[in-house]
């Protein structure tokens, strides 16, 4: 079955970014329609943002099931949600004021969650409207407020603490995302026995690409380029006879 899903953001780029995230699609899995282009208006009076609406195929949803009877449930304590809060010590409570303020002159309001790591960093992740001006296209906004953030925090300290900022789970999504583009140009270098070139990315998605192909039977993956412009190649290699794979030679 057809389904669509409308996303607003400062850009038509970053609303389709936005969409993509959410549903954890490729820009290929969709088609795209704008609703009401973006307007930047002088000195931001009169701006509105772009909308757009995207349809995509989905799965039929089976029948719901009969809905049985309900039990009565105990009454859930006051604030039960409250007991994923973390106890905001001074580095976390800097964390929060400081994107609370960068959000608030970007114009966002979100939900800010702050959780530990195990290897002893913090993790962080935006929920709200509007988390496609947040995320930016393709995440390079919210890779500039994770840098930030991690400047600020980590100023003038002499311990280091690693921030990974998230908003409505993007960076995974994008993993995945990036995983399936991955191996699909894998399958393309093999079947036309030719290098395929992607698109110019940031280290951290060419480090995904990498690791996806890494022990992939036939291919082998390198970097070329300098920033912002370096991407990764997907080149064909012929079938070893030996047990060991080819591995890929550059992961920057």
């Amino acid at each position: 079955m057809i389904k669509t899903l409308e996303k607003s953001a400062r850009t038509e780029d970053e609303a389709i970014a936005a969409a993509l995230a959410e549903l954890g699609l490729d820009r290929d899995d969709v088609s795209v329609e704008i609703v009401e282009r973006a307007k930047s208006g002088f000195l931001g009076i009169g701006a509105s943002p772009a909308v757009i609406r995207v349809s995509y195929e989905a799965e039929d949803e089976p029948a719901a099931p009969a809905a049985a009877p309900k039990a009565e449930a105990p009454a859930a304590p006051a604030k039960a949600a409250a007991a994923a809060v973390v106890d905001e010590n001074e580095d976390y409570a800097e964390i929060r004021r400081f994107l609370t303020g960068l959000l608030e002159r970007m114009g966002v309001t979100a939900d800010i969650e702050i959780s530990p790591r195990e290897n002893g960093g913090v993790n962080v992740n935006l929920s709200g409207s509007g988390m496609g001006a947040i995320i930016g296209r393709r995440g390079e906004t919210l890779d500039a407020i994770q840098h930030l953030t991690n400047y600020v925090v980590n100023r003038g300290s002499e311990k280091r603490l690693h921030i990974s900022v998230d908003a409505e789970c993007y960076r995974s999504k994008r993993e995945e995302s990036l995983t399936r583009l991955a191996e699909k140009m894998a399958e393309k270098a093999i079947k036309y026995k030719r290098s395929m070139a992607l698109e110019p990315m940031n280290s951290y998605e060419r480090h995904v690409i990498h690791t996806a192909l890494q022990n992939y039977e036939g291919v082998t993956t390198s970097s070329t380029g300098v920033e912002p412009n370096r991407r990764v190649v997907v080149s064909y290699v012929k079938p070893d006879k030996s047990d060991n794979k080819p591995q890929s030679r550059e992961w920057a």
